[in-house]
């Protein structure tokens, strides 16, 4: 399984709630975390940094992107035959477009 995440909410971007995070990608053969530093700019957020969420995560082989087109571009370039996908967020992985995600499996 593929998992990815993305952090984008007010309180997932938040460094205090990291940490309720713990464990939450174990089950996934690779597991990614995506966000924006932009969007923790815009909503005056304190900065995240990548060392916060790979600690928070505890998951030795976190792959974390913070740029819209590299996630893209990782993702297209997987070999999904017999993987499940799963893509959570309340956002847009950056504006990735899902029609597009939809033709990879």
């Amino acid at each position: 399984m593929l998992a990815c995440l993305e952090l984008h909410t007010y309180s997932s971007l938040n460094a205090d709630f990291l940490k309720q995070y713990k464990g939450a990608l174990d089950a996934a053969d690779k597991a990614v975390v995506f966000y924006s530093p932009h969007a923790v700019e815009i909503k005056k957020l304190e900065k995240v940094t990548e060392t916060q969420i790979a600690n928070a995560f505890e998951h030795d082989d976190l792959i974390i992107y913070t740029n819209p087109t590299a996630f893209k571009d990782f993702l297209f370039s997987q070999n999904l035959e017999n993987t499940a996908v799963l893509l959570m967020s309340s956002g847009d992985y950056g504006g990735l477009d899902f029609e597009e995600v939809s033709g990879l499996v």
